[in-house]
């Protein structure tokens, strides 16, 4: 077998493995790489040896058996059972899911997560984001602080176990997409630093030195990472990446790592012959971000919008703090130009930030696809003191009302796990860093910063308590009892009725005509759907026009002759114009003949 380092600035390489070393030699077409032949099959453990140093793992470590510390491991794909035919699913008209490996189920394994993925099927979801899953230190944490961006964390279950959960996933119809962080690695395991210029202190990131875009040696580093995504791509048959934080990608070259990344992705989605997409993560507001490339764009097919969920949650919760405060000055204002332009900051003035931020999109030429909408994810529960979900301050009718807005609204959708019924349990941040220096500081950290806006230190998880973790898990009998069932059956009725619009997909983000009225009542077109939400305490009457309803979440009857439409307090609907919805599937939980979906609180 044949095994290849990149260490420029080293005088000799040793390859280590199962106990023997043997010398590498300099490879003549490749300045800085190393590469001898030894022995090896599945399961062999090597590292290498830099000018007599100790034997550190592979940076393009396909397996850490011992964690990040340990030995590297070799993987064998082809001893992998050959996956089923898939032909992949495209982001237009998806329906994302985000969940952690480690908290959906009480086990956190990939297999105990593939159990679980009929219940998801059965949602209509399309596509499964998870959580980072590269090795760090310890059994459980968030995946941020992952360190060998080409491994798998062996206590999820290691190579062999995300094989297994994308095909067990593909076999049900849902596609697979894995958040990657090329921004930073963790604090603890990382050795890539001993290797070559993997960092540099040209910029500097919220974690230290910047990762090595731009500076002498970036050609190397940035092939490090493209070929990290390919692999994971490739090897485990994934449908697309979610990178994180692209914001914090420091490059001043041309054209930007983004845009060879994507360059990249679509090459081998060409020659594999099925769909691949990138989602970024950006604070910037930038249309660069999904701009196509042969128009100056990076060319990622979508980030994530965090806009309009401050839009929203500002509106339905009413909090004002920090970044919420300029959403929660005028709810109505934020949430109409949100849904109707995507970015609420496109130029204007940020108060948190303390100055102008973003730009405008296209409304007439993007489409609304290439934005990702939500009313929760991992960053904006878990950075909370408490980590408490939506549930744990709206009723069930205010969360059938954000998700109304979510699932029939211009955006791809993308659910928090447990969304769907609103999980009662808290999703916090947890470590388990094996470096007690490391974990006391974080523990310290998080209870300095949150101590800051008024919180008592002994009110904040700790994070290295197992019982943080233990917390953080979803309770699976929850969806058999009120109101959980309630809402999970509202959740399936309106992905369906996204699945049956399948022309809203492509649609430009003007396509979408927004009214919210001072007290929040909205009234959202889009294509022949029309969505109705009235979060206040009273009921509304609201002009729809003459249309068919599809789904209420409380019973409802059809617009009069005046085109109103007469909601209950905290409740929702959705419409269809001008065209006879298909016959409705007797025997669904909540349904009533004549109302689509009629879920009482």
């Amino acid at each position: 077998m044949l095994f290849e380092v990149w260490a420029p600035e080293a005088g000799q390489v040793v390859l280590c493995a199962e106990g023997r070393t043997r010398a590498m030699e300099r490879d003549p077409g490749r300045a800085g790489w190393w590469r001898c032949e030894a022995p090896a099959a599945g399961g062999t453990r090597y590292g290498f040896a830099l000018d007599g140093g100790p034997v550190l793992p592979d940076p393009r470590s396909r397996r850490q058996p011992d964690g990040p510390d340990g030995l590297s491991a070799v993987v064998d794909f082809a001893a992998f059972p050959e996956p089923e035919e898939w032909p992949g699913l495209p982001l237009p008209g998806a329906v994302l899911y985000e969940l952690h490996i480690g908290t959906f189920t009480r086990e956190g394994t990939f297999d105990a997560a593939a159990g679980r993925l009929p219940h998801l099927a059965d949602l209509g979801v399309t596509h499964v984001e998870l959580m980072p899953v590269c090795p760090f230190p310890g059994t459980h944490g968030w995946g941020y602080e992952g360190v060998a961006p080409w491994a798998v964390h062996e206590p999820y279950g290691g190579p062999a176990g995300l094989r297994r959960f994308v095909d067990a996933a593909h076999r049900h119809g849902l596609g697979v997409v894995l958040d990657v962080v090329h921004n930073h690695l963790g604090p603890s395991g990382n050795h890539l630093p001993a290797f070559g210029p993997y960092f540099t202190d040209t910029h500097h990131t919220p974690w230290g030195a910047a990762v090595n875009l731009d500076a002498p040696g970036s050609d190397e580093v940035r092939a490090y990472l493209t070929g990290s995504a390919l692999a994971w791509l490739r090897d485990y048959g994934l449908d697309g990446l979610r990178l994180d934080a692209v914001h914090a990608l420091a490059d001043t070259r041309t054209p930007h790592f983004l845009a060879e990344l994507s360059a990249a992705v679509d090459g081998l989605g060409a020659r594999l012959g099925r769909p691949l997409f990138l989602i970024a993560e950006s604070d910037l507001n930038d249309p660069v971000t999904t701009a196509p490339r042969e128009a100056g764009g990076h060319g990622t097919h979508a980030q994530w919008n965090d806009d309009f969920h401050h839009a929203l949650h500002a509106a339905l919760t009413g909090e004002s703090q920090g970044y919420y405060g300029d959403f929660a000055a005028d709810p109505a204002y934020a949430l109409t130009k949100t849904l109707t332009g995507g970015f609420f900051h496109d130029g204007t003035l940020s108060s948190f930030r303390g100055r102008p931020h973003g730009r405008p999109l296209e409304r007439g030429t993007v489409p609304a696809y290439r934005l990702l909408g939500y009313a929760q994810n991992h960053d904006q529960i878990g950075n909370r003191a408490l980590g408490d979900r939506l549930s744990a301050r709206l009723s069930p009718g205010l969360l059938a009302c954000a998700a109304a807005l979510v699932l029939c609204g211009p955006f791809t959708p993308m659910l928090f796990m447990g969304e769907e019924w609103g999980a009662r349990t808290p999703w916090q941040f947890f470590t388990d860093h094996t470096d007690p220096q490391l974990a006391e500081a974080v523990r310290t950290g998080r209870r300095r910063e949150f101590a800051a806006h008024g919180w008592a230190a002994a009110d904040i998880p700790d994070p290295q308590d197992p019982a943080t973790r233990d917390r953080s898990c979803l309770d699976w009998t929850e969806p058999a009892r009120a109101p959980h069932t309630e809402l999970l059956a509202w959740h399936r009725r309106l992905i369906a009725l996204r699945r049956d619009e399948p022309a809203l997909a492509r649609a430009p983000l003007a396509a979408t005509d927004v009214s919210v009225a001072g007290d929040l009542t909205t009234v959202l077109r889009r294509g022949p759907l029309c969505v109705a939400v009235n979060p206040t305490g009273a009921p509304a009457a609201l002009p729809v026009g003459a249309a068919e309803v599809l789904a209420a979440w409380r019973p409802v009857d059809p617009p009069g002759a005046d085109g109103v439409l007469r909601l209950a307090p905290e409740s929702a609907a959705v419409l269809r114009y001008g065209r006879p919805r298909p016959p409705s599937r007797r025997g669904e939980a909540g349904e009533t003949p004549g109302t689509g979906v009629s879920v009482p609180r």
